[in-house]
C-alpha cells in the first residue's frame, strides 16, 4: 500500500514536472518566434527607408510642412491629391481628383506620367514595383498610417 502511494505522488510530481517544462518550452518558442519577427520587422523597415532615400529624399520630405523641389509627403495615403498649402502643384496634379491611396501612389512612384500625366515630378531613373512598395510602407510608417 504504501509502495503504490510513493509511486502515485512520484507520478503526480513527474506530471507537473512535464508539464511545468512543457509550459517553459511553450513560452521560450513563442519569445524565440517574437524576437524573429521583430527583426525580420526591423529589416522590413531599414529596407523600406532606404528606399525612400535611394529614391525620394533629394526632392521629398516627410516632415510636415517641409516642402522641397517636391512637396512633403507626410501623410500623404489619404491625401487629396495637389491639395497641400504652400507648394506649387502642377495644374494637372491640381485637377487630379483623386485620394492618394497605397496603390495609386505606387503606380505613381513607377510610372508619375501614367497616373497624373503632365505632373512636374522630374524623371528620375524609375524605380521598380517592389522598390515603389517599399517607398509606400516607409511613407505610412512614418505617417502614422496604415
Amino acid at each position: 500500500m504504501e509502495a503504490r502511494m510513493q509511486l502515485s505522488q512520484r507520478t503526480s510530481r513527474n506530471r507537473w514536472v512535464r508539464l511545468i517544462a512543457a509550459v517553459g518550452l511553450t513560452w521560450l518558442l513563442s519569445a524565440l518566434a517574437s524576437v524573429a519577427q521583430q527583426s525580420s520587422s526591423a529589416t522590413s523597415d531599414e529596407a523600406a527607408h532606404q528606399a525612400f532615400n535611394n529614391s525620394c529624399r533629394t526632392c521629398h520630405s516627410v516632415k510636415e510642412g517641409d516642402n522641397r523641389l517636391g512637396p512633403n509627403l507626410n501623410r500623404i495615403v489619404g491625401r487629396k491629391a495637389g491639395s497641400l498649402p504652400n507648394y506649387n502643384y502642377s495644374p494637372a496634379m491640381k485637377d487630379a481628383g483623386f485620394v492618394w491611396d497605397k496603390d495609386r501612389l505606387a503606380r505613381f512612384i513607377v510610372k508619375p506620367d501614367e497616373v497624373v500625366s503632365g505632373n512636374k515630378m522630374e524623371p528620375y531613373g524609375g524605380i521598380s514595383p517592389d522598390e515603389a512598395a517599399k517607398v509606400v510602407a516607409y511613407l505610412q510608417s512614418t505617417s502614422g498610417t496604415q
